[in-house]
């Protein structure tokens, strides 16, 4: 069965029943969890991208490191005060995302998370993005285990005995770490790294920790929401599943969230096992109360994801940390990546093909190409400025694409991809931002039809030139921004009939640089594939 909003939603209440049995609870632990953090230091809006001043004033900022601080000492405290021991973990995907992670390649998250006191994080996919001896620094240097139970280190000198698959922490609790085995796919760890099947893994070291005493032991993976529920299912002994890598929010308060916070999932012995995420982009703070019997399994679980609102408290010696690692940005916004041949200008890019457009949808679908893509699709409102020709600086490009996006891929019908073409074709009179600029496609559209109907004709365009009708029954690889993938400029079936949806792809920005260090000096090119009928 799909997993939706609406059927997890409805088996909750069936599934919690088990964890609603209260009994003597000889132990009683906090959980504080991060996931996908992707380097976002500062604060940021509801999609991820850098707070600027007009978020800041229709009140769409929150998050940054300073005000997850403040949050980990109050709920620390609260739960303290109430005899809970407390554990604060992450679940992956600290790595990538800003230009914090650009210029300091994880030593930022270091020196952030060690300030804040991380207890144990597991290995994320974008931690491999810059090879094993970038994580290897990382792990190196860290105050905190650094955990994949599915990781096969032995081959690769500069990871080989770094990474745990488990550790003890104090009172007994055991955290076992787990990475998606898609990793080699989707990042570059290099050809010596092995990464096994996860729920497996997970469950020899939940035995391994068993065996050595552990009263409780948590799993902390970095698999996606659907591979959480599968260990929690599968894995005897859990006490629960901390998860990350599908930016997944489970609240019971965010209307925006997949489902309630925690997801419960019937473990191998019928009991429930929660299952608990927190969004994305440091703009949560999930906190997880377990009551365990003295068998080490739940009695009650209960919690939130805790918004880290924009008007909240922050920590001020993280906030001069922070600032303090911003200071060498400013020269990395004046780097030469490249050079422009002629102008490419943003005008047009809200109402029909651009040059501009071309170049960063092509740059799309170039990178997602290995991970079986076949058509990109940005926004023209996206684009927020043209490049001049000659030099093309960094913070030029970021003028361009200033949202912090992210690469998003998913697979969609044929069907539901005209529905999305025709919703960036309905609003072209009024300068709406949704216009497609495409890659992979040549399109024929007619303005003087009613929205809805305007798309005439798709067809696919091969890596080799050769194109093919698009066919509603078929399924396509899409990539594009994650604003569109969440359904933004309206593009809803991007969120809707989306299947295998990964919204943790590289910054839009580092893709399209890359192209243009590749191609220097750029040429503009339109080629008729967004053809007026």
């Amino acid at each position: 069965m799909r997993l939706t909003r609406r059927t997890l939603l409805a088996a909750a209440p069936v599934l919690a029943a088990p964890a609603l049995v209260r009994a003597e609870a000889p132990l009683r632990l906090t959980v504080l969890h991060t996931n996908d953090v992707h380097s976002r230091h500062e604060p940021v809006n509801r999609f991820g991208a850098a707070c600027r001043a007009e978020d800041q004033a229709s009140g769409a900022c929150s998050g940054g490191s300073a005000r997850l601080a403040a949050a980990v000492l109050r709920e620390r405290a609260d739960a303290e005060a109430a005899g809970r021991r407390v554990l604060l973990l992450d679940a992956g995907d600290q790595f990538m995302g800003s230009l914090f992670y650009t210029h300091w390649r994880g030593e930022a998250e270091r020196r952030v998370m060690a300030a804040i006191g991380y207890d144990a994080m597991a290995l994320g996919n974008h931690e491999f993005d810059h090879g094993p001896e970038t994580i290897a620094r990382f792990v190196r240097t860290a105050p905190f285990p650094v955990l994949g139970a599915n990781l096969d280190t032995r081959e690769e000198p500069a990871l080989a005995g770094l990474v745990r698959p488990w550790v003890m922490l104090a009172g007994g609790i055991a955290v076992v770490g787990a990475v998606t085995a898609e990793t080699p796919r989707i990042s570059s760890p290099g050809p010596r790294l092995r990464f096994g099947e996860e729920s497996a893994a997970v469950a020899a070291a939940a035995a391994e920790a068993r065996a050595a005493g552990a009263r409780a032991v948590i799993a902390l993976t970095h698999v996606g929401f659907a591979r959480d529920r599968a260990i929690a299912a599968a894995v005897p002994g859990l006490a629960a599943v901390v998860g990350g890598h599908s930016h997944t929010l489970l609240s019971n308060s965010d209307p925006s969230a997949l489902a309630r916070y925690p997801q419960p999932v019937p473990g191998p012995d019928g009991r429930a096992v929660p299952v608990v995420q927190a969004g994305a982009n440091n703009r949560f703070l999930g906190r997880l109360d377990l009551d365990l019997d003295t068998e080490g399994r739940v009695v009650e679980a209960r919690g939130d994801a805790l918004p880290l609102a924009f008007a909240g408290p922050r920590d001020l010696a993280v906030e001069a940390l922070v600032a303090e690692l911003a200071l060498p940005l400013a020269a990395l916004r004046a780097r030469v990546i490249g050079a422009a041949a002629a102008p490419l200008p943003n005008d047009a890019c809200r109402r029909e093909e651009c040059a501009l457009g071309n170049m960063v949808a092509e740059a799309m679908l170039a990178a997602a190409r290995p991970s079986g893509a076949e058509i990109a699709l940005q926004n023209g409102g996206g684009l927020r400025s043209g490049l001049a020709a000659g030099p093309i600086t960094w913070g030029d490009l970021l003028t361009v694409l200033p949202f912090s996006n992210t690469l998003a891929t998913l697979t969609l019908a044929g069907a539901d991809l005209r529905a999305a073409l025709e919703n960036g074709f309905s609003a072209v009179e009024s300068g709406a931002g949704r216009f497609p600029q495409l890659a992979g496609l040549r399109v024929v559209w007619d303005p003087g039809a009613p929205p809805g109907r305007r798309l005439v004709s798709a067809s696919v365009v091969g890596p080799d030139g050769s194109t093919r009708p698009l066919e509603d029954g078929r399924l396509y690889t899409i990539v594009t921004n994650n604003f569109l993938r969440q359904g933004g400029d309206g593009y809803l079936s991007l969120r809707d009939r989306a299947v295998a949806a990964y919204d943790g792809g590289p910054n839009i920005e580092d893709v399209v640089e890359a192209w243009i260090a590749a191609r220097s000096p750029v040429l503009p090119v339109t080629d008729g594939r967004i053809t007026r009928r």
